[in-house]
Formats: structure tokens, sequence, C-alpha cells
């Protein structure tokens, strides 16, 4: 492994190059949004980067700009629907601000100022929208991509969407403890097995149409899209293991049964399916984003993609910590060719894309600058704390029924087994019914017990 101040040192010149492009912190330009032609959600995705750039280096030159950004976009009802994006905004869109917060929570970020919405609180109240607009009354279930019916994609479901879903539960299940977010990263996962997007060998589709019930896959594989149900599972696999640690003789297990052997099964898998993107011919380790990086086709989006894998693969290993051995060495060989592509440019420090040449490659841009900080800093993984949790560390304050009104929402979050079909009313947030709070179990953190 690389010295972890070589790591550092690398890690501050990518995230130095990648704000950079980032106005919001000058005179008259808009808090909180990256510059044409980047979209809203890449902010947010950019914002939880460096969150994890704090929580990996304890940099914290950036960490004022960071709380401003996220702030400013959490809209009139602290649930990531600001006026200026909602009637263009995906599921999947909204995920990403909700996974930045959640990080800022887990990872001890510093809070919000006084008066301002918590990082759990933020998390929680994009959940609760998005559990009012699981669909029944179209291919079973799912989340469309789209909030709105007037919006390109309304029609079509899509696995970011959905793993982003998952993956908010599965987290939101952990750090709190409360079965109502398991229940619904359960349902979810479920729900994916059902559809020809998520195959029997663990390969991830892009979506589905739902004129044809969901029946034909978009047979596009993204990083991404593996990545948030690896730390979906992962997450899931941790929950269900220290409840079993935790709680009493007593207690009733009604989410699982067997379920830590159940989860790790999946986790194994998503990890045997992430070997499609470490390419045999580039020696097996390093990541290359199939669908587009060959071909040159990646638009402004996808060369942030590889990013998300980084980080979730990277966080894997503290809550599953089996995983190590298998992913160390792709964050290993994955950094040496990213920070080989980081010479480019005018100032020499410009990160490329395809991180099997070490030559660079031409390439820059907000999500190349994005997915080379991340898998750096990811090699630091091992010399940071894990993830806190409400009865272990963590201060953020939660708000289980955070987001706007709504009745319907406020029964879907409840009852995992309750569907609504999309209405414009998507808007509505949702209350939590709270569940018990198991206790500590002695003072023994999940990856000191059990590494």
């Amino acid at each position: 492994m690389f010295p972890p101040d070589s790591i550092k040192q690398a890690a501050s010149s990518c995230a130095y190059g990648m704000m950079k492009y980032y106005k919001g912190n000058e005179t008259g330009m808009p808090l909180g949004l990256l510059p044409d032609p980047y979209y809203w959600w890449e902010a947010g995705a950019m914002f939880g980067t460096m969150v994890e750039y704090w929580y990996y280096t304890g940099d914290d030159t950036y960490n004022d700009v960071v709380t401003e950004g996220l702030l400013a976009q959490v809209g009139p009802d602290n649930d990531f629907m600001p006026p200026n994006q909602t009637k263009t905004e995906g599921n999947d869109d909204q995920a990403f601000w909700a996974f930045a917060t959640l990080s800022a929570a887990e990872v001890k970020f510093p809070d919000p100022p006084k008066g301002k919405p918590s990082w759990l609180a933020l998390s929680q109240a994009v959940f609760n929208l998005q559990a009012a607009r699981w669909d029944t009354q179209n291919c079973g279930g799912g989340l469309r991509w789209q909030v709105f019916t007037f919006n390109k994609g309304y029609d079509y479901k899509n696995s970011i969407s959905n793993g982003g879903f998952f993956q908010l539960a599965a987290r939101l299940a952990r750090y709190t403890k409360n079965e109502t977010y398991a229940n619904w990263a359960e349902k979810t996962y479920d729900w994916m097995l059902t559809t020809p997007l998520f195959t029997d060998d663990y390969v991830i589709y892009d979506g589905a149409q739902i004129e044809n019930n969901c029946t034909i896959a978009s047979k596009l594989q993204w990083t991404y899209n593996i990545g948030t149900f690896l730390i979906g599972a992962a997450n899931m696999y941790n929950y269900v293991s220290v409840q079993r640690i935790a709680a009493p003789a007593s207690y009733a297990y009604t989410t699982q049964t067997n379920g830590d052997q159940k989860w790790r099964t999946r986790v194994e898998g998503l990890l045997n399916g992430t070997q499609a993107f470490f390419p045999t011919q580039y020696g097996g380790n390093t990541m290359v984003e199939i669908a587009c990086e060959p071909q040159q086709t990646c638009n402004y989006d996808q060369p942030s993609f590889k990013a998300y894998l980084s980080r979730w693969m990277a966080a894997t290993t503290q809550l599953a910590p089996f995983t190590f051995d298998f992913i160390k060495d792709k964050l290993r060989d994955s950094a040496n060719g990213a920070a080989g592509q980081c010479d480019g440019g005018t100032d020499g420090m410009t990160c490329g894309r395809t991180w099997h040449s070490t030559t660079w490659d031409g390439k820059y841009g907000v999500g190349e600058q994005m997915s080379a900080l991340s898998v750096i800093q990811s090699n630091l993984i091992s010399k940071v704390s894990g993830p806190v949790t409400s009865d272990n560390g963590g201060t953020s304050q939660g708000d289980p029924s955070a987001g706007g009104g709504g009745d319907n929402a406020a029964e879907a979050a409840i009852d995992p087994n309750a569907g609504h079909s999309i209405t414009t009313a998507d808007r509505a947030g949702a209350g939590i019914l709270t569940a018990l709070v198991l206790g500590s179990f002695a003072g023994c953190t999940w990856w000191i017990c059990f590494v």
C-alpha cells in the first residue's frame, strides 16, 4: 500500500483541481451548483466526495464551502426539492444529495449551524419522499426514474434510482436501528430480483420501460449501479449481524432469519459482479467504465461513476471486513492508474479518465477529478474509524417525520407493504414509526470485533 502522507498529498491535489470548477463561493454565483454543462445531482455528489475528503485527510479547508453548498439546495421543506431544480429532478438526483448528508452524519462531519436541518434529518426527508413514490401499479413496484409525469424518463424504472433508495434505506437502518428502514431495504432488493435488471449472476442492468411491464432490460452496465447495491447490502449485513449480537435473547427477529448469512452471500455475489469493471486485459484490478470508456462515448455525467464504486467498495470493507482482501488490490491498482492520469493540463495536475494508461488521455472535468480523488483517498480506508451510528458515536440528531406533509407519504414510510401510484403530490414527506432502538454492544464496534 502507499504511504498515507503521499496518498493525502495526491488527494489534496485532486480535491483542489475539482473544487476549481465550483464557483458558488464567488460573488454573485449561485450556491451549491456547478456551472454548465454539469447537472444539479453532480454537485451533490461532489460535496459528498468532499465530506469524505475531510474524513480521510483531516483537511478542513473546504468544510465551510461544502456545508454552505449542501444547505443551499435543501429547498423550502428541507428535502432536496429546491424550486430551481424540482421540475427536472429525478429520484436518483435527489438520492445523491441524501448520500452526501448521510455520509456527513456517519463520519461526524461538523454539524450544520444552529437553526439549520441536521445531516440525518435531511437524509430521512429524502427517504420519506421516495417511500411515498413507490409504484405498485406498474411492474409490481419500484421507483420511476423521474419524479414528474412531464419529464422524459418518467416511464422508465432504472437501477440507480431503486438502488439509491435501497442504499439510503439500508444505511438509515444501520444508523438509526429503526427496523422500518430495514424492511424497505429488503422490499426494494427483493423487487429488483423480480425484474431482468438484476440477474442470478449479479449483473445489474440500467433500466426497463414500464410499457413492457419492465420485462426487457436495457443491458448497459454502469459502475455506480452495482456499487449502490453493494454498499446497501454491506450495510444490511452489518445491521443484521450487529442486531443479533446486541439484542437480548428474547428479541424477535422479524426482518430476517439467518439474515447475516443471507446478506453475506449477497455481498459476495455483488463483489463478484464488480469484476466486469476490472477487465483482465488491464490486469484485473484497474477499474474501467466499460459502457462508454473504451468507445470514448462518455457524457459529462459518466466520468464520475467510478468515484461512487470506489467510495462504496472502500466503505464495504469496514461494514463487511471479509471483503477487504478482495477489494484492497482493486483500490490500490486503480488509484495507481488514476494518479498516473493526474499530470495533464496546463497546471500539470489535471486528471484524465483512462486509469489503465500512464499517459494523460486529454480528458478532463469534474467527473474525472472526482473519480481520481475518490479512488486515491479510498486507499486510506484502513487508517480511519468506521461509520458511526446513533448509539455508537453519532451526533447528528434525526427527525423521522422530516420533509413535507402528506397522508400517503406517511403511510408509505411507516408500512413498506403499502403501495401508492405516483402522483403530482410526490413532494409530500412522511413520518416514520419510531422503532425500538437496541442497546449498545459493550462499546465494541463491528469492525473492531470481527476483523
